[in-house]
């Protein structure tokens, strides 16, 4: 039984490494490292099928010393300490020391990664890690301090292009199918950048095929798939760097790259709730008082979400994107109660004023609870000015109005009721 696609065509040397090139091109810094023979620890960080495992084995068939490789999900602090164990016994420790290859060293815990350490610091093992979550969240920073980082890109047009020709002209199965490459459009999309979903959907599509020779074309590949299985796991990297693009691209008014990303997140599975959450949130921060409706359309937006189930909660979802989208935007009550928490731990805990107090007993009464406040609603447009803020704190200032219609119309209503006495500017 022939060994996968993607297998078969993984190279054994940088000669037929796709991709990559500002790390194993002539005179990157990876590449010159690797064949100078004396590697330094570290970890290669990038999305699925860039190169991160086939980089680990080219060192492996390069340098002469003692290699081993972990997977981070079936392996534990034990099987970690009997390779450091086997790499101290090693005639060739004095080479150098034995390099260690962890993959998907993210699903190591922090018992796991301290148990790494000390062998690391002394040399030895050289640890190469490789990682598609954000290292600087997954790897403890004792050992990533030890380690050089080096992010991996996903694939480009050209670099896939490039692969699915050298396959189709090198590799013996294809060949004896006699495949030919009639369209390539639906592969390049399917595989959103990852060089091994490449090679397995036209190794699928290739399969599926009774006829030889076999011509690839969209179509096919579009039958053969059935849907687009999008790069989106939600429990990732990937999941936080949307969900930003998503909620960025509202507060820049862009409804066209909302409605994208929103797309994104739908066909990824993302959670429909989590979707709204963060519509209700950007409401009240990005929109805020610029367009208080903002607000109440997100949390009825969550609301038909709930009530309506999937797929028709995409539709409010969707309007409530746009219209976030396409509001006017205010963040001055985001960044009002920001500096109001800051000046409540600067200041501590300051009396209330005892006008304000409540005074539900006798006793509080006759200390002064609620003595000589002001009722607003009797007297003349139900504003009365009196002291609201504590003894002391009479130059407290939080919420600056924006240059929007809205608050611009709120700030004259400020001004008429506390003229000079309260600057709404600063």
């Amino acid at each position: 039984m022939a060994r996968p696609l993607a297998e078969r065509m993984r190279p054994s040397d940088f000669g037929g490494f796709v991709g990559q090139q500002h790390l194993v091109g002539e005179g990157a810094v990876l590449r010159n490292m690797i064949d100078s023979g004396r590697i330094l620890s570290f970890i290669l960080w990038g999305p699925p099928g860039t190169g991160k495992t086939t980089i680990a084995k080219i060192i492996a068939n390069k340098l002469n010393r003692p290699f081993y490789t972990l997977n981070a999900v079936s392996s534990g602090v034990k099987e970690v300490r009997e390779v450091i164990e086997k790499a101290k016994s090693s005639p060739l420790f004095s080479n150098g020391g034995a390099i260690l290859f962890i993959d998907e060293i993210h699903r190591f815990n922090k018992s796991q990664q301290d148990s790494l350490l000390s062998a690391v610091e002394t040399g030895v093992i050289t640890l190469i890690g490789a990682t598609t979550e954000n290292p600087s969240f997954e790897v403890i920073r004792p050992l990533l301090s030890r380690c050089q980082l080096y992010i991996l890109k996903s694939l480009e047009k050209e670099d896939l292009l490039s692969l699915l020709h050298y396959a189709v002209e090198n590799d013996s199965v294809l060949k004896e199918r006699g495949v030919q490459l009639e369209e390539t459009d639906a592969l390049l999309r399917y595989s959103g950048g990852d060089a091994r979903k490449l090679l397995n959907i036209l190794e699928l599509v290739v399969e599926a095929d009774t006829e030889s020779p076999v011509t690839v074309t969209d179509d096919k590949v579009v039958s053969r798939l059935q849907r687009n299985p999008m790069a989106y796991d939600k429990d990732g990297e990937m999941h936080y760097d949307i969900i930003s693009a998503f909620i960025k691209s509202i507060r820049g008014s862009d409804p066209d790259a909302a409605l994208y990303w929103l797309a994104r997140m739908i066909e990824g599975g993302e959670d429909p709730a989590f979707i709204a959450r963060r519509l209700v949130i950007s409401a009240s921060e990005d929109v805020g008082l610029a367009n208080p409706n903002a607000l109440l359309l997100a949390n009825a937006a969550f609301d038909a979400v709930m009530k309506i189930g999937w797929p028709e909660g995409r539709i409010p979802l969707a309007e409530a994107t746009v219209y976030l989208a396409t509001s006017p935007k205010s963040n001055s009550a985001y960044l009002a109660i920001n500096t109001a928490l800051d000046k409540v731990r600067e200041t501590g805990n300051l009396p209330v004023p005892l006008h304000l107090r409540n005074a539900p007993t006798k006793l509080m009464k006759q200390l002064g609870y609620s003595d000589g406040y002001k009722y607003s609603h009797n007297f003349p447009g139900h504003f009365v000015k009196q002291q609201f803020l504590p003894d002391g704190a009479a130059d407290f200032s939080f919420w600056v109005p924006q240059e929007n219609a809205a608050e611009q119309k709120i700030k004259s209503w400020m001004h008429e009721c506390w003229g000079d006495e309260r600057d709404f500017s600063k």
